[in-house]
């Protein structure tokens, strides 16, 4: 068997075996629920917002048509995990260079332990921005404290290793319309 088709195959068996968190309609609804309450705060200061790459491409590419003013968009590239299971070191491969002065909002498909999204923050507020917001898909309900808590927030998903709706599993699943939990944690 190629390698291409035994991932296909291990991915649809990890899918087919991982148990459904949140419906796509409990992902539309809280989109929907994020759009209104940005919307209310920002809606006047003319944004710079921030997709953390790549998980916040679903989230972003949802989100973006719902907020009816206007915004400039750009994005950042930083990862901890890479392909992996387990975060590491960050890795900083694109960072604007358009945010001295400008109010920032910062998306991302997860806040899992917060550091990246920490550092991201950090980063921005050292590099000028006049203030610096975040909206995260999910909030991952963890036991451990958090060093940043994100302004706007879609959904809570349990500790557990979530994919979908721009997260995913071993590289896979980005794609999917709902959020879902693997079966076996890694």
């Amino acid at each position: 068997m190629s390698a291409d088709k035994e991932r296909y195959w291990q991915a649809m068996a990890m899918l087919e075996s991982a148990e459904e968190i949140h419906s796509p309609a409990d992902c539309q609804k809280a989109l929907e629920e994020m759009a209104r309450a940005i919307t209310a705060d920002l809606s006047e200061s003319h944004p710079l917002v921030l997709a953390v790459m790549g998980g916040a491409v679903v989230f972003a590419g949802r989100l973006l048509p719902l907020l009816r003013f206007p915004l400039d968009f750009d994005y950042i590239h930083v990862s901890r995990y890479g392909d992996q299971l387990q975060g590491s070191d960050l890795h900083w491969l694109y960072q604007p260079e358009n945010v001295a002065s400008r109010d920032i909002l910062v998306l991302d498909d997860i806040l899992d332990e917060g550091h990246t999204m920490h550092a991201v923050r950090e980063k921005l507020l050292a590099k000028g921005a006049k203030s610096c917001r975040s909206a995260v898909f999910a909030d991952k309900a963890i036991t451990k404290s958090k060093p940043i808590r994100a302004d706007y927030t879609g959904l809570s998903v349990p500790d557990r290793y979530v994919f979908g709706y721009g997260m995913d599993a071993r590289g896979m699943w980005r794609n999917l319309d709902a959020i879902y939990a693997l079966s076996e944690e890694p």
